[in-house]
């Protein structure tokens, strides 16, 4: 995927993001970008990492959607169902309190 939207997200989580993610031996790959939504996988350590949504709200999507507007929204790359996610968010929530 090599379009001016593509390299734009790639510029920004070279600069902003990937240095975050490096330190704890993670990082992260552009899959796609629909609808003016950016997918993106975590690998390395993030991958399957149970804090994985939380780096995307807090760093991925934070960074992308300062440094620019060509996407409104940034979002995991699903390998497994929505419902699935939203499960395991609800315990981790339980864990908080």
């Amino acid at each position: 995927m090599q379009t001016e939207e593509a390299k734009i997200i790639e510029e920004i989580l070279d600069n902003k993001v990937r240095p975050k993610l490096l330190e704890h031996e993670g990082n992260i790959e552009l899959v796609d970008i629909r609808n003016q939504i950016a997918y993106v996988r975590m690998t390395g350590h993030c991958s399957g990492c149970p804090s994985a949504i939380y780096t995307l709200e807090s760093v991925v999507k934070e960074e992308v959607l300062a440094n620019t507007d060509i996407v409104k929204d940034v979002k995991l790359h699903q390998e497994v169902s929505d419902e699935l996610i939203a499960f395991a968010k609800s315990l981790m929530n339980k864990n908080k309190k």
